[in-house]
């Protein structure tokens, strides 16, 4: 069986899921693969998927100890596998994207298509194809991801596929291919010279406190800030505003398909511990302080870079501004450590990586 047409499962609950689907997408396809992309979940039920999802993104954000407890029990539990019978017409139009496109490689990037893929598969629908299964997190990986009948897993690094082996998965399943990153990541890295010192705020689920957080960082002496807001447009002139009044050069970005070079370009990323976020910082060899992490799917992400010693967890403005003006102090010592240990977990060339896996485990 040769590659030639691979399906790619993804879901809008959480950045690491599209991020995944879309980057290995492009690496597929400059193979010279066919590939599609799909969220059956979203094509199969619209309005009330986006609901669930608006839900899930308050309680990630607004009463994480809820969403924790949530984690916990579709750790712990089947409910997932058990339940997954209760959509049927998503399992109807998967089997007919399966149909329609007869892929040799059926890739998920969200945890509960592995659950899907078995309903479809003990239906007979899924024909000869291989089910793949990327995991966007990092250590605290919910058993949710794997408690299901996939041929492979592919992981972000080597301490994940220690947990998976851990928890029972088969050793010749589990491939450390890295979370795929944009292909641009693998191109020569921008030079990167200092003082000043390029210093990235991705402002994400807390917007009121972005305003705080960025008045902090403007009088710190050797740093350049850039700011990302999303779509907040008020939020972006409200910072221009902030730093118009400090006499502080301050450059804003919305919502922009060019995250990937303002990464690549910083000395450091001020953000949250998302799976793409945290895996674009560590293959861009940018260190990274951490202001929020999402209790259980986020907790491995923060773990990775601070035991690793590439970031900090920060929270606060007053806590976030002198974590900063620690890296960057005294020669910069500290900024070169935490360089050399995310040069360490870089893998910039993930997307390839899985690619040439793919095509090895369907010779």
């Amino acid at each position: 069986m040769a590659l030639n047409s691979v399906l790619i499962l993804t879901a809008g609950f959480g950045e690491g899921h599209n991020a995944a689907a879309h980057n290995l997408a492009a690496a597929l396809r400059e193979s010279g693969a066919a590939c599609g992309v799909h969220d059956v979940f979203e094509e199969a039920y619209g309005p009330v998927n986006r609901l669930v999802r608006q839900i899930y993104l308050f309680v990630i954000n607004h009463v994480p100890a809820v969403w924790l407890v949530i984690f916990w029990i579709l750790d712990r539990t089947a409910v997932v596998g058990g339940g997954i019978g209760v959509f049927g017409r998503a399992a109807r139009l998967l089997a007919r994207l399966i149909r329609d496109q007869k892929p040799d490689v059926i890739v998920s990037t969200y945890p509960g298509y592995g659950h899907l893929m078995d309903l479809v598969r003990s239906r007979g629908e899924a024909g000869r194809a291989l089910v793949v299964t990327i995991v966007t997190d990092s250590i605290t990986v919910n058993s949710v991801w794997f408690r299901c009948g996939a041929d492979a897993f592919f992981v972000a690094n080597e301490e994940t596929a220690e947990v998976m082996r851990s928890a029972g998965v088969p050793p010749e399943k589990i491939h450390a291919t890295g979370f795929p990153v944009p292909l641009e990541f693998s191109g020569p890295a921008p030079e990167r010279s200092g003082p000043p010192y390029e210093v990235l705020f991705m402002v994400n689920s807390a917007h009121h406190l972005a305003s705080d957080i960025v008045a902090a960082l403007l009088p710190i002496e050797n740093i350049r800030l850039t700011v990302t807001v999303g779509r907040d447009g008020e939020l972006g002139r409200m910072l221009e505003r902030l730093a118009a009044d400090k006499g502080v050069p301050l450059e804003i970005h919305g919502w922009t398909p060019g995250i990937g070079a303002l990464i690549r370009r910083s000395h450091l990323l001020i953000s949250k511990a998302g799976g793409a976020t945290v895996q674009e910082a560590l293959a861009a060899c940018t260190p990274m302080i951490l202001t929020q992490v999402v209790p259980g799917q986020e907790e491995g992400n923060a773990r990775l870079l601070i035991e690793s010693g590439a970031g900090e967890l920060a929270a606060g403005a007053r806590e976030i501004a002198a974590a900063v003006q620690r890296t960057f102090s005294g020669g910069a010592e500290v900024y070169a450590r935490r360089l050399e240990a995310a040069k360490r977990l870089s893998r910039p060339d993930a997307a390839r990586a899985a690619t040439r896996i793919l095509r090895t485990l369907t010779t």
